[in-house]
């Protein structure tokens, strides 16, 4: 597993907030597709693409699991029926691993950098969620093929 330290620049985001079962996140994906394709604010190929879990889908109840679907924005968010809303992704230290695959596996990354690497590491956790920036756009990468940053808040 390799480790950077990064320094990252808050940034505004839309997002659309999935609230259920971790199972049903693709139904609230494809719907802020639909809104990115037809607000055109968070265009895909100039604007990264973010998550962020507010919970660990493997020991949060299915019904109190969140997950924010966000794209980078440079504009306020216009009024919409979706409920896409501004939020912004703190900026500050992270440390970043990268994960190869299915972001349905992304545990297999997240659970060593919590486990093996920060206990060693001499850095404490910042009071933030962590995030995905999601470097592969679906469906043009298959799954199995996609690449993922973890950005981890650090003091």
């Amino acid at each position: 597993m390799q480790v950077r330290i990064v320094e990252f620049v808050q940034t505004r985001v839309a997002a659309l907030e999935h609230c259920g079962p971790a199972a049903q996140v693709d139904e609230s994906v494809r719907q802020f597709i639909a809104w990115r394709m037809a607000s055109g604010q968070s265009p895909v190929a100039s604007s990264r693409s973010f998550g962020i879990p507010y919970g660990n889908p493997d020991t949060t109840p299915a019904e109190d699991f969140r997950f924010a679907i966000c794209g980078e924005i440079d504009e306020a968010v216009a009024a919409n029926e979706l409920g896409v809303h501004e939020r912004v992704i703190a900026g500050g230290r992270y440390a970043v691993v990268r994960h190869e695959g299915s972001p349905d596996h992304i545990g297999e990354s997240i659970y060593p950098l919590y486990r093996d690497w920060l206990p060693d590491s001499g850095e404490e956790l910042r009071d933030q969620p962590l995030f995905f920036h999601y470097l592969s756009a679906y469906p043009q990468t298959p799954q199995e093929q996609w690449q993922t940053d973890i950005y981890v808040p650090l003091r």
